[in-house]
């Protein structure tokens, strides 16, 4: 057994990717995974309806014959000719703002989305990674929250459609490891930051970020002592394909354990940007996660993953990005 109490019992890590599906692969996260595939020499086949994503962050993509643009909604039954070796589940509106606007999509994704990228990882004989998300513990009543914890999540929130449909895929990821047979792995992502995220997601580190660039009043909700840990994309995104590459089926928290207040970030970020916006206390919005910080020892010792990126640099290059952004933002 392994720390977290779920057994390893899959085969043995360094696999050959010659070829993954990368659903949501226009998305924030999702768009690094994809360049980083190919960086690695993996042909790419991203499958992305642009909901929330953005051609925009495929520019690098554009000439290159081994990457693939898809344009299905993976809530419908789609297919993908030719053999995969991988496939990478992503895609989902996963910003409040995103899931608050299109919460019946965000479900969709979660249940139709999570079945059809599973029955083409199965029809393939495929490696399936799920990426869930920390939003699976609700608001937690252990710290730091460990892959073991069941979470304390509210079905009938204002987040649910995104809390249950993280659930409900995990759930049927599962399901199709003990039934069908199909080598699969779950990720619970946390916080991460990091360029191409949008202006206007309403997640904590663009807000601050364009707020203070723009000298605008830095609207921290609450008292701002609820806490988050960030984690730098680049890290993020090595943390999924180490998964990817191991026999481990999860889930497995890959997060950054550095704990701070939403309160000292947006002061931070303010004193990196050389901004003299002020600070605007606003409503709270429902159902707000009070403390959030992953227990990485499960990742440490199955995958030998730990960020590395400097919180500083790292928000230094996500603020050096936004800087450059046009006006009118993306």
């Amino acid at each position: 057994m392994d720390p977290s109490g779920f057994d390893d019992g899959g085969p043995e890590q360094g696999r050959s990717v010659g070829r993954a599906v990368v659903t949501g692969g226009a998305g924030f996260v999702g768009s690094h995974l994809c360049d980083r595939l190919r960086a690695e020499g993996t042909s790419v086949v991203c499958i992305d309806n642009l909901l929330t994503g953005s051609v925009d962050n495929l520019s690098a993509r554009t000439d290159d014959p081994e990457f693939v643009l898809d344009r299905s909604d993976v809530s419908e039954e789609f297919d993908v000719e030719g053999p995969v070796d991988l496939v990478l589940h992503l895609a989902s509106p996963a910003s409040p703002h995103d899931y608050a606007r299109h919460p019946i999509e965000t479900l969709r994704a979660g249940a139709h989305g999570t079945f059809n990228a599973l029955e083409l990882a199965r029809r393939k004989g495929a490696r399936f990674l799920l990426a869930s998300t920390s939003e699976v513990y609700g608001d937690p009543l252990v710290h730091p929250q460990i892959e073991s914890y069941w979470g304390n999540v509210n079905p009938v929130g204002p987040r649910s459609q995104y809390d249950e449909a993280k659930r409900y895929a995990e759930a049927l990821t599962t399901a199709y490891r003990t039934a069908l047979g199909v080598d699969t792995v779950i990720v619970r992502l946390f916080n991460t930051y990091g360029p191409r995220m949008r202006p206007t997601d309403g997640r904590a580190v663009p807000t601050f970020i364009t707020q203070a660039l723009a000298g605008q009043p830095l609207t921290v909700a609450g008292d701002g002592e609820q806490t988050r840990s960030i984690c730098y994309v680049d890290d993020t995104v090595s943390g999924i394909l180490a998964a990817a590459a191991s026999g481990h089926q999860g889930p497995i928290n890959i997060g950054n354990p550095v704990e701070l207040s939403v309160l000292a970030l947006a002061e931070h970020i303010r004193e990196l940007c050389g901004s003299a916006s002020p600070v605007e206390f606003v409503e709270r919005p429902g159902d707000d996660p009070t403390l959030r910080r992953p227990d990485i020892s499960l990742a440490r010792s199955a995958l030998g993953w730990q960020p590395v990126v400097d919180f500083d640099k790292g928000l230094a290059m996500t603020i050096d990005w936004f800087s450059r952004l046009a006006p009118s933002g993306r």
